[in-house]
């Protein structure tokens, strides 16, 4: 999966003196970009890959995102972060130091303009999750995750939606056990909606489908 991260909007005269600032970090799968509550040093977009948003309440674990390509994650108000992230499947990350990049930002408008925008879509983000988690049955909850990540990651293969993350990730992230989320899928694609032939993710066979599942 590729997308273009906040810096797309610079020139490449731009990103040349991005260069003493930023560095590129890359996590295999599995590794821990910091814990919640590590105090807050990085800034940071994501250039390939996935990684999961988590946190720990009452020691069980809450998947609150999943940060693509081109996402921003890692902007801290307390100077701590909220949340956990870990890398699936591996991933690549621009980083900036916390403390420097609000004079990033400030000496390339473009860029902190983009930012605003990406920041804009993950409240929207946030407020969809809750309406999800508060209102929606299991099969409406996963039919809506597979219609909201085939609008953020399908683009070479348009009805393609790949699933990296473990289908515990997808159950803590829709609030539902592990079992549910996988009859759900099961019955999914027993009504023609899915195909999970491809490890990798599913195949949709009927959007309209999907969204008469997600929106009754």
């Amino acid at each position: 999966m590729h997308a273009k991260a906040v810096c797309h909007v610079l020139g490449h005269e731009q990103l040349a003196r991005l260069g003493p600032v930023m560095h590129v970090r890359t996590l295999s799968g599995g590794a821990v970009l910091y814990h919640e509550g590590d105090r807050a040093r990085g800034v940071f977009t994501i250039r390939q890959g996935m990684v999961k948003l988590y946190k720990l309440l009452d020691g069980r674990c809450q998947v609150t995102g999943f940060a693509l390509p081109g996402d921003l994650i890692g902007l801290a108000q307390d100077d701590r972060y909220a949340h956990s992230v870990e890398a699936i499947e591996g991933a690549e990350l621009c980083c900036w130091e916390q403390h420097r990049f609000c004079g990033v930002l400030n000496a390339f408008p473009p860029m902190k303009h983009a930012v605003l925008e990406r920041s804009l879509l993950e409240l929207a983000t946030v407020q969809r999750q809750l309406l999800l988690l508060g209102r929606k049955t299991a099969r409406e909850r996963v039919a809506t995750f597979l219609l909201q990540m085939a609008a953020r990651v399908c683009r070479g293969r348009p009805n393609f939606i790949p699933l990296p993350m473990s289908r515990t990730d997808i159950a803590d992230h829709l609030g539902l056990t592990v079992e549910t989320v996988s009859r759900t899928f099961t019955a999914l694609r027993k009504e023609g909606l899915i195909d999970l032939g491809d490890r990798r993710g599913a195949r949709v066979l009927s959007f309209d489908g999907l969204r008469a599942v997600a929106e009754p």
